[in-house]
């Protein structure tokens, strides 16, 4: 017998919650009524992308004002049957990607607050609002014919990084009224997310930007012929600064202002230039900083055959249309993140340089940054340099541990903003010799908050004199952290650049990432005037895996304390760090290469503390990883050691080892003799 379909009663639903909004003389717009406004726009581009998958546009959308003139979109999503409010996933978080960060569009189609939260992440990607209010609302007919309803409403928001976070429990819609309104928006907020969640959030949206970099630059490679790599560098730097905006100043680029026009001061190139111009002038760049940015750019935008027009579209608003649409909503919801250095890394994946050269760009995990940063003890007061900067990974993990140190210890918000403003513009230098890689890191310090100012294209072995590069510039830069990932085919696998930074501060720690054979004897003059000058501290041996799928080297960090002499009884902490937690694998279709398996965060901070504390801190590690000795500074190659194995065997275990290897021997001959006669009867 056939099951009876189910029928929706979302129209019923729609009318109850619409004349709700009619009576609190609500201006809502039904999908029908089409309004010619940012927001419309916004969806009805954001739709025609993605080709709909089922998901149209919202049920009704207010662009609602409280008392403070700010402006908050309020979308609303219908769904006419029970359990179809929401579907969360185990964090209790809207579940709207797969597990393999794809949109979810079955959850977005079938629940009212997934669609409501995913049409305000739309919203987030293509506007400038940044506080959106998703609504879904469902319900059901009981057994007598009445209408049982449930409203979730959701908070979409650059502060929780576009995942949503439920506001509270409501039964009808009377908190949009204007009576209602402001002290609806105090609860919102008054909304907060803890360390640990938005830490889990921000994990979760870093994968996604993995896998949308991976999709974008394949594309890129596959359909656009005749970009080089340095191209496509610049490309996505043009076009993510020409849409960052800045409020009240300058207006974000819009993809229908390229016009794909030919004539001379108008083409594509011209207009994202022009764009990039007056972003850089209201950033109050120093004037060098920005004629080398723009120099850079223009060489790519301007070239005849990227703006030349085919079927009405040229090249170029091609480009820019896929970066804006695969990239937006990462940047714009301002993920504090190595965002380019992840793109940095993608591109070199598929790039066909030598593994040499691999190795030499790889990129630090973001993770392994920090615990260099906590290592050379950076806080609010530091001032930070990187003499082989990459895409700024390590600079970018340095301003967030001061950026988080200034929040903590200062409670004026007047001095806390002039901190602020002084840590990014005159507390890191960093140093960068390849143009394309040297516009990652100025993109990538303007994306965290405009920390380029003293990024400089310059050798850092001989034509550095230690000034600022950029205001400055007649004065040293204070140096009292040094972070390094040096190229490891650099002399001394990288103990030059070391040696170079060191020898120019007076005071403060060091560490650095780099192969270990540079501890072991590839590096034992450079190690030994090291030593002359500066005090190693710690020696950590880093997982094997901790490149994978990038570069296949052994690493080991060093600490030091910087200006003060090693003498030979000092102690050296000596760490094997192989365990750190994690989980690694190299799978290009897996959802996530890095599971934490084992506490991993928690032994990155232990870590920390064994460095500067001592074996007292010990707890998930043991002292069989876990070692103090000496090394002789005259040596050079005595700086991986390990714990010593003072056990004497007993002659009770040397006979069973003994008697182990017979029984083994015996067996592989055995073994040996049954395969010949089995070839022999054959």
């Amino acid at each position: 017998m056939a099951k009876k379909k189910v029928q929706s009663i979302e129209p019923n639903i729609a009318d109850l919650a619409n004349g709700w909004l009619k009576s609190y003389k609500l201006d809502y717009k039904l999908e029908q009524e089409s309004l010619n406004t940012e927001i419309d726009k916004a969806l009805h581009d954001y739709f025609s992308k993605n080709g709909g998958n089922g998901a149209n546009r919202p049920d009704a959308k207010l662009l609602l004002q409280n008392s403070k003139l700010n402006y908050y979109p309020v979308l609303i999503e219908y769904k006419g049957y029970k359990d179809k409010l929401v579907k969360l996933d185990s964090s209790n978080q809207v579940e709207n990607k797969t597990a393999k960060n794809e949109p979810n569009f079955k959850h977005i189609n079938s629940y009212a607050v997934n669609g409501a939260v995913h049409y305000a992440n739309a919203l987030l990607h293509h506007t400038s609002y940044t506080d959106i209010i998703a609504i879904g609302m469902t319900g059901y007919k009981d057994e007598f014919g009445k209408i049982r309803h449930q409203i979730g409403v959701y908070y979409v928001s650059k502060k929780n990084l576009g995942a949503g976070q439920k506001v509270g429990e409501f039964t009808d819609f009377s908190f949009l009224a204007p009576k209602n309104f402001d002290s609806f928006i105090e609860q919102v907020e008054s909304l907060s997310l803890t360390q640990v969640e938005l830490d889990k959030l921000k994990e979760k949206r870093e994968q996604e930007i993995t896998a949308s970099l991976t999709k974008l630059n394949n594309d890129i490679y596959q359909h656009e012929k005749g970009l080089g790599e340095n191209d496509r560098v610049y490309l996505v730097a043009a076009s993510i600064i020409a849409t960052l905006g800045i409020p009240g100043k300058v207006a974000p680029l819009e993809k229908e202002e390229l016009k794909s026009l030919e004539e001379e001061g108008n083409t594509d190139g011209d207009i994202i230039l022009r764009k990039i111009k007056a972003f850089l002038k209201e950033k109050q760049l120093p004037q060098a900083k920005k004629d080398l940015i723009i120099r850079t750019l223009q060489n790519t935008l301007t070239t005849e055959n990227i703006n030349k027009a085919e079927n009405g579209e040229s090249q170029l608003k091609r480009v820019f249309t896929k970066i804006v649409d695969d990239l937006g909503i990462y940047y714009k919801i301002g993920l504090t993140t190595d965002f380019t250095g992840k793109l940095f890394n993608e591109m070199y994946g598929w790039l066909g340089f030598s593994q040499d050269k691999l190795n030499d760009v790889v990129l630090t995990p973001s993770y392994v940054a920090t615990l260099l940063v906590k290592l050379a003890r950076v806080d609010k007061d530091s001032y930070v340099w990187d003499f082989a900067t990459g895409s700024a990974g390590l600079l970018v993990a340095a301003m967030n541990e001061m950026l988080i140190d200034a929040k903590n210890n200062i409670k004026s918000p007047d001095e806390l903003t002039k901190k602020q403003a002084k840590i990014k513009a005159e507390q890191l230098l960093g140093i960068e010799l390849l143009p394309s890689v040297y516009m990652l890191a100025i993109l990538n310090m303007i994306l965290m908050g405009d920390g380029s100012s003293n990024i400089l294209n310059k050798d850092s072995l001989t034509d550095f004199d230690g000034k600022y590069g950029f205001g400055k510039t007649d004065e040293k830069f204070p140096a009292n952290a040094f972070i390094l990932n040096p190229p490891y085919s650099a002399s001394g696998n990288g103990m030059n650049f070391v040696e170079r930074a060191l020898g120019m501060m007076n005071r403060g720690y060091a560490a650095i990432i780099i192969q270990n054979s540079a501890g072991s004897g590839n590096a034992i003059e450079y190690n030994k005037r090291i030593l002359e000058k500066h005090t190693l501290l710690a020696s950590i041996k880093m997982p094997i895996d901790l490149f994978i799928g990038k570069a296949s080297v052994q690493t080991h960090i060093y600490v030091f304390r910087v200006n003060e002499v090693h003498k030979k009884d000092d102690i050296v902490k000596f760490i094997d760090f192989s365990n750190d937690g994690y989980t690694r694998s190299n799978r290009k279709k897996a959802s996530c290469n890095l599971r934490d398996t084992d506490n991993a965060k928690e032994r990155y901070e232990e870590i920390v503390h064994l460095v500067r504390f001592g074996k007292s801190k010990l707890h998930y590690f043991t002292e069989k990883e876990y070692y103090e000795g000496t090394i002789d500074p005259k040596n050079g190659a005595d700086w991986n050691q390990s714990k010593p194995n003072d056990a004497i065997p007993t002659l009770t275990e040397f006979k069973k080892t003994v008697a182990n290897f017979l029984a083994w021997e015996v067996s592989a001959v055995l073994k040996q003799q049954a395969k010949e006669e089995d070839c022999l009867g054959k």
